[in-house]
């Protein structure tokens, strides 16, 4: 093959990723999100621990609709990566692991996914 032949720059737009593919990239997406939402977290704790009035502060900035929102968003990456880190914990047994089971696993992934992200903006609104 000529050199001149190869692709330079590989458009990842153009390719079409299997679902369980795209719900593994997600689950590595979401552990860096969750990482950098300790920061967060640790923030907010930082402050609840400072005495009443940065109890107050932590309270009052966990009920503004940003923090709600910063709160929802870190409860629903904690809770894909839950459930796909038990997919790749049940792959590592041998279960699913076939493409139909990677299928199944990836959308039983998304489903639980969207319920617990249901469940924690019902319990934080």
């Amino acid at each position: 093959m000529n050199t001149h032949e190869r692709p330079i720059n590989l458009d990842l737009t153009k390719f079409s990723f299997p679902l369980p593919a795209l719900a593994s990239i997600t689950h590595r997406i979401t552990g860096v999100i969750l990482f950098g939402g300790l920061l967060f977290g640790l923030y907010a704790l930082d402050l609840s621990l400072e005495g009443p009035a940065g109890f107050a502060a932590a309270k009052a900035l966990l009920a503004a609709p940003v923090g709600k929102f910063i709160a929802w968003a870190l409860l629903t990456g904690l809770g894909y990566h839950f459930a796909a880190g038990l997919k790749h914990l049940f792959l590592d047994w041998d279960i699913g692991d076939t493409i139909a089971g990677a299928q199944l696993g990836a959308r039983l992934v998304i489903v639980a996914a969207l319920i617990l992200s249901a469940l924690a903006g019902a319990w934080l609104w």
